[in-house]
């Protein structure tokens, strides 16, 4: 496991580091592929925050926690963490595992309108490529929460059509698929 640690706002502590380390081993029973960690830990004042982003195979999660102890807060983002993937776990049990030679690289483009009144073409502000997994509309759902993100563009297992899965204002999910002509 690679992981790295970010210190904000605080000394750098090797027994904090270690720690963290060592707490962390305990998700690799769960994941077998290589697996990278980015972990966080900030104070402010009194507030102690750590936060976790883990990636491994194919998937990528985040937690934080905040307590007033550094410690107690990294046990309870690895708790978070450790349930989160034994949450992802179970629900995979059920479905056979794509193929990950289907995924496609799509482009993002973020573009900004200048004043209406100069009446110019919208600039391009930030350019994104993602890969495209293909996977079942519950998979889509289930990663877009695990990555706490409010849509998500991936290429249906079945049809093999990309489609966009997006949590909407009511709480529940929308899917948006290409019609066929």
């Amino acid at each position: 496991m690679q992981i790295t640690t970010t210190f904000r706002h605080m000394e750098q502590s090797e027994a904090l580091k270690s720690y963290a380390a060592e707490k962390l081993e305990r998700v690799k029973k769960y994941i077998d592929e290589p697996i990278t960690a980015q972990v966080y830990l900030t104070v402010e004042k009194i507030r102690h925050m750590a936060e976790v982003t883990l990636t491994a195979k194919g998937i990528t999660m985040k937690a934080a926690e905040e307590t007033n102890d550094m410690y107690a807060a990294i046990d309870a983002v690895v708790d978070k963490i450790e349930r989160q993937l034994r949450r992802y776990k179970e629900r995979l049990k059920d479905h056979k595992p794509a193929a990950d030679s289907r995924a496609l690289e799509v482009q993002k483009t973020i573009l900004t309108a200048e004043s209406i009144d100069q009446q110019q073409e919208p600039v391009i502000v930030r350019s994104t490529t993602i890969t495209v997994k293909p996977m079942s509309v519950e998979e889509a759902v289930m990663q877009m929460d695990l990555l706490h993100k409010d849509f998500l563009v991936f290429t249906d297992s079945s049809t093999e059509v990309i489609n966009v899965v997006y949590r909407r204002k009511d709480g529940n999910y929308g899917l948006i698929e290409p019609s066929r002509k």
